[in-house]
């Protein structure tokens, strides 16, 4: 599909987002919580890739080019939302939500219960990080991928990898310092 769209028959590239879609919309909804801003996110992604095709080597299989544009699409996202961060309801110091979320989690609730509770928090915390703790967090502990691949996808070095996957705990470490642990118990 990639040579014909090159050549020309641009007609082509959108069986090349109906086979990747899906995949990036998993992506991206680890990173951006609104639905709009998903969809954008994803629309931006194949644009690039639709105007950056012919940097696309071969050397790899494209999936994994494709993956890259994505992480890094993501990661400016999360710059960019972090300069531009609206503080509502939603955020951890806000004690009143923070109860929310317990009574979901507390008087002997429900596994589906306390996994929902969980999920809040952990979006909750990935918030709070700073756009490199966030994209080193998701990948590392929410993909599971390696050292090594998320710094093929970053384009990063292993070692700044682990150093901004320590800062990232540490921060994590602070943001769940603010939270009063009794109210979790």
């Amino acid at each position: 599909m990639i040579a014909f769209v090159r050549g020309g028959q641009t007609e082509k590239f959108e069986i090349l987002v109906i086979r990747y879609q899906p995949k990036i919309f998993g992506v991206v909804r680890r990173y951006a919580r609104r639905e709009p801003e998903v969809q954008d996110i994803v629309q931006e992604i194949f644009l690039k890739v639709f105007q950056k095709l012919e940097t696309f080597r071969a050397d790899a299989p494209f999936e994994h080019w494709l993956m890259r544009l994505a992480v890094r699409t993501c990661y400016d996202f999360l710059r960019q939302h972090q300069r531009n961060r609206e503080y509502n309801v939603s955020d951890l110091g806000d004690s009143e939500n923070n109860s929310n979320v317990l009574e979901r989690s507390s008087a002997e609730p429900k596994a589906t219960e306390r996994s929902a509770a969980a999920r809040e928090l952990v979006e909750a915390i990935l918030a709070q990080l700073s756009p490199a703790a966030r994209m080193v967090i998701t990948l590392l502990e929410i993909e599971e991928r390696s050292i090594k691949e998320i710094a093929k996808l970053t384009g990063w070095s292993e070692t700044l990898v682990k150093v901004r996957a320590f800062r990232a705990r540490a921060e994590m470490k602070k943001a769940l310092a603010k939270i009063p642990v009794e109210k979790y118990l």
